[in-house]
């Protein structure tokens, strides 16, 4: 009796809840596997059951359908995101772009001299949320951009590398930025020791 009771209040309340239960997102869970992966794509753990990997890529496809018919009918309107939303991805991005580039800074013989090559790639669906992490006040108007090395470590944080006898850094004089409306994005400079003329 207790469970039919039970029943019949769900019943009951079903019409006041109709409203909330139309505007949850049918790809919740794509979008939480999505940022999940993205916030950490290096160390993001892959699960061994062949089933749970066959119904992510199932739900990411569904998802990725229905961006592509909400883009071909127009309607890609989101919902705006709020201030605090925004920067808790950009600091989600900030810190496995900054994780990333350290990865990257292994000893070469050019480290000797700071002309060792690193580049980060990364995806950001969401163009305002990038151009935050770029300092600006709204989505990138460009496709490639030199931010001074300054600049840019004061926007993902300082960068090093630290190897047996020394410690390594971007040494470039800039860092070039390149963006694409898909939302992929590229980060690229040199790094190697600490350059005596950096602190002039």
């Amino acid at each position: 009796m207790p469970a039919a009771r039970k029943r019949k209040s769900d019943a009951a309340t079903s019409a006041g809840k109709s409203k909330k239960a139309r505007a949850v997102d049918p790809h919740a869970k794509a979008i939480a596997l999505v940022n999940a992966i993205l916030s950490d794509p290096d160390e993001y753990e892959i699960p061994e059951d062949e089933d749970v990997i066959r119904d992510s890529l199932v739900e990411l496809a569904q998802y990725a359908r229905d961006l592509e018919g909400q883009v071909a009918s127009g309607s890609t309107a989101a919902p705006q995101k709020t201030k605090e939303q925004i920067e808790a991805e950009v600091e989600k991005l900030r810190r496995a772009a900054n994780a990333g580039i350290r990865k990257q800074m292994g000893w070469k013989p050019s480290c000797k001299t700071g002309s060792a090559k690193w580049a980060y790639d990364g995806i950001c669906s969401d163009p305002i949320v990038f151009g935050a992490l770029m300092g600006l006040d709204g989505p990138p108007t460009w496709k490639t951009k030199k931010f001074p090395r300054d600049d840019f470590e004061d926007l993902l944080g300082a960068i090093s590398a630290s190897v047996r006898y020394d410690v390594l850094e971007i040494t470039s004089k800039d860092v070039n930025v390149r963006w694409s409306d898909s939302g992929e994005f590229k980060f690229s400079g040199s790094y190697g020791k600490h350059q005596p003329e950096r602190d002039v």
